[in-house]
């Protein structure tokens, strides 16, 4: 008679695979940033008190925020309107132009950043066109400043965004909206109260993640920033490669695991309200 496997050991492999290469690695973090080796593995939170009473450290977290909140909101502001043109008006041509967007995503970050110097450079493509346009008299010096910042990550974040969106647009049924303008209600009043609010799920779960990686991001920072957008995984980078503190870079990356364990939560608290309300 043939033994059958108990169905809770097939999760055997996956959690081992979970435990030793991200639940160890994350275990040995927390116990570097509270517990150096070099200063005899003594437990001290001296590295967590420097993060948040050192004003230095709170203007780069707070700007580690900042540029996160502004490009989620750039993206939401520029991906919904791409979302609802490729569900309701790309038609046949829907495919290619999901494509069209997607295709980025297969290139290296640091590539179509190295782009975005290209473009941006005194004497690249844009400064070229303005000045040819006489637009301007002298080059621009856009290139290390908070908008080449925000112009890479935008076009990094974008697609998340619009893959978000897209699907809940897909699934709004289209018989609501009819219904409003059947009772009378324009098109932007039938957008504002029938299919927005129906697609705030896919603008939410698009905003979690695009927050979440920006939060993250430092090749855009350091190639585009030039060092006058300071974040935390700047300064990680930085602790690692130039310093060498490796239990305050560890203290760091725990605190941006907070931020990120902080959105995960904030989504699945909305996700379960949104089911229940539905």
């Amino acid at each position: 008679m043939k033994r059958r496997v108990r169905p809770s050991l097939l999760y055997v492999p996956a959690l081992i695979f979970l435990c030793v290469f991200f639940l160890a690695p994350l275990m040995e973090n927390v116990l570097r940033s509270v517990a150096p080796a070099h200063e005899g593995g003594a437990v001290s939170l001296r590295f967590y008190t420097k993060l948040i009473s050192d004003p230095y450290y709170l203007r780069v977290i707070a700007n580690t925020l900042k540029v996160s909140f502004v490009t989620t909101a750039i993206c939401a502001v520029v991906g919904y309107p791409v979302a609802y043109f490729l569900v309701r008006r790309a038609g046949r041509f829907g495919p290619v132009l999901l494509f069209l967007l997607v295709a980025p995503l297969l290139t290296s970050i640091i590539m179509r950043t190295f782009g975005w110097r290209i473009l941006l450079a005194r004497h690249g493509m844009v400064n070229e066109a303005l000045q040819a346009l006489h637009v301007i008299d002298r080059p621009l010096n856009v290139l290390n400043s908070a908008g080449s910042v925000y112009m890479g990550l935008v076009h990094v974040m974008v697609p998340f965004m619009v893959l978000s969106i897209t699907p809940v647009l897909q699934g709004v049924d289209r018989r609501l909206e009819e219904s409003a303008r059947i009772l009378g209600a324009g098109a932007l009043r039938t957008f504002l109260n029938v299919t927005l609010p129906l697609s705030i799920e896919g603008i939410v779960t698009g905003c979690i993640l695009v927050f979440m990686l920006t939060n993250g991001s430092f090749v855009t920072m350091l190639l585009l920033g030039g060092g006058q957008v300071v974040t935390l995984p700047v300064l990680i980078f930085q602790q690692f490669s130039l310093t060498q503190d490796i239990g305050f870079a560890a203290a760091m990356g725990n605190l941006l695991l907070f931020i990120v364990l902080v959105c995960l939560f904030v989504q699945q608290r909305f996700a379960s309200g949104w089911g229940a309300r539905s």
